[in-house]
């Protein structure tokens, strides 16, 4: 465990690391144009995002394992010096396909920092103080939606898109010399580990498998044909594999007790419903905003921002509610909140005020702050330290699942209603050519596919146990 009178820049480093990671989030979607004009290859753009995503998400679980064995610290080393390499080398990339292969280093980095940060926090501090440093981490989340995207037209208008990448360079060797001078683990027990290659192999593999198969079809490859069987046959096979395999493992990197245990279940299950409900909404309010209402992206971007910003202000403020009264109440509390904003997201039309969007935006990033933190805290809660890690990845890894989930889900549906309509391709496929009166509908369609999983998301929390009872060594 961390050394206590050294929190302070122990949390300084998580944040500056968990920045790194927000701020790629949100930063390259403005540079786009220009890299495209740069290095060519329009049609591979995507790829940009679906191979981090892909590489981040399989990787989540397996580095949770490790760190249960070496410690947090060399994982999370280990995950910002591979970001970091991995800007250096996008900053230095001659062509798309070296730039996406180049965004998957980032994306195996990202994967150790975002779970690895938030287990440190469970480690170093209390259950009474967890959610306020929740908040902190949030809050990154919330300044970065911000900074992102004016850091990224600053840099394309007057330097080089190609410093998207090498702002990561500095902030990342702050981040490591903090951690490195700042953060003590306790001497680690030397026993001699067995490390589960082959689940490690089935994981990667098959959750690559499924994954690509969720955020690619209907777009490589229609979903009812032999690609799409293949790939998604294939990733769920060899998941089922890795899960025969882990029931033989001496030390299983997914261990059966997690999906045995009432409080897992329910805390991953919510975490997977906010990964669905969230792309939703970073996908297509921008998308409503600019192609239905006409605001600019920058204004459809602030828009979506209020979301980040009633996160962190509910989330530092839900350690006193759960204190008080409860894990499952406050999160029913919040999850009510993110229905309530879903159930707002109905009202919305063609001729509806930017304001009203935000205000919904808000609401459901205060019911979000109120449920995602406070039922990770939870999980953490009931383990000890030599479990923490796996717990914390299988947390991240639903979030990731979920997000993939929603990628599919919401865009097979607005795809669906456009077809209805004629406008693919008649009208083009991009939300400039599509009138505000084709795209409203299909928009709205997402928007009562957000607010099925935000009732999925009440389900979710009254999963979680009323009780809970907590490991010892976390308190």
């Amino acid at each position: 465990m961390g050394l206590r009178s050294e929190r302070g820049p122990v949390l300084l480093s998580v944040m500056l690391s968990a920045g790194l990671v927000a701020i790629d989030s949100t930063i390259l979607a403005t540079a786009v144009p220009a890299i495209v004009d740069d290095l060519g290859g329009f049609s591979q753009f995507p790829w940009l995002f679906s191979i981090y995503l892909l590489a981040q998400a399989v990787a989540v679980p397996i580095y949770g394992k490790l760190a249960d064995i070496i410690g947090r610290k060399a994982i999370m080393l280990f995950g910002i010096g591979a970001f970091v390499l991995g800007s250096v080398l996008c900053g230095l990339a001659w062509s798309m396909p070296a730039l996406i292969a180049f965004r998957a280093v980032q994306g195996l980095g990202a994967g150790a920092v975002q779970p690895m940060g938030m287990t440190i926090i469970g480690d170093i501090y209390t259950l009474a103080e967890r959610a306020k440093v929740q908040g902190y981490l949030a809050s990154v989340w919330a300044i970065s939606a911000v900074v992102g995207p004016t850091l990224g037209g600053l840099f394309v208008d007057f330097l080089d898109w190609r410093w998207i990448f090498f702002v990561n360079v500095p902030l990342g060797a702050v981040a490591v010399w903090m951690l490195v001078r700042k953060f003590t683990e306790e001497q680690l027990t030397r026993t001699k580990h067995k490390i589960d290659y082959a689940g490690a192999v089935l994981l990667t593999v098959g959750g690559s498998l499924l994954i690509f198969g969720l955020l690619e079809g209907g777009v490589l490859w229609p979903w009812i044909s032999w690609p799409s069987l293949a790939v998604l046959g294939g990733g769920v096979l060899l998941l089922i594999s890795f899960a025969l395999v882990e029931r033989k493992a001496a030390e299983p990197i997914l261990p059966g007790w997690i999906f045995s245990r009432r409080i897992l279940n329910g805390a991953n299950l919510v975490s997977l419903t906010v990964g669905v409900i969230l792309i939703g909404l970073t996908s297509y309010v921008p998308l409503f905003a600019q192609g239905v209402l006409h605001t600019s992206a920058l204004v459809a971007g602030f828009a979506l921002a209020a979301m980040t910003i009633g996160w962190p202000l509910a989330a530092s403020n839900s350690g006193r509610l759960y204190l008080w009264i409860g894990f499952r109440n406050t999160g029913l509390i919040g999850s009510v909140l993110v229905l309530a904003g879903a159930g707002l997201l109905f009202t919305l039309g063609v001729g509806s005020s930017i304001w009203v969007v935000a205000l919904t935006c808000f609401l459901i990033g205060l019911g979000m702050g109120l449920v995602a933190s406070p039922s990770l805290i939870a999980a953490q809660s009931t383990v000890g330290w030599q479990h923490r890690g796996v717990v914390t990845g299988a947390n991240m890894f639903a979030r990731s699942m979920g997000s993939a989930i929603g990628i599919a889900v919401f865009g097979a549906i607005a795809n669906a209603s456009l077809a209805g309509k004629g406008a693919i391709g008649s009208h083009g496929s991009t939300s400039s050519d599509v009138p505000p009166e084709v795209l409203a509908p299909a928009i709205h369609q997402v928007f009562i596919g957000s607010a099925v999983f935000a009732v999925l998301l009440v389900i979710a929390v009254l999963i979680i146990p009323r009780k809970i009872e907590t490991d010892e060594s976390v308190q």
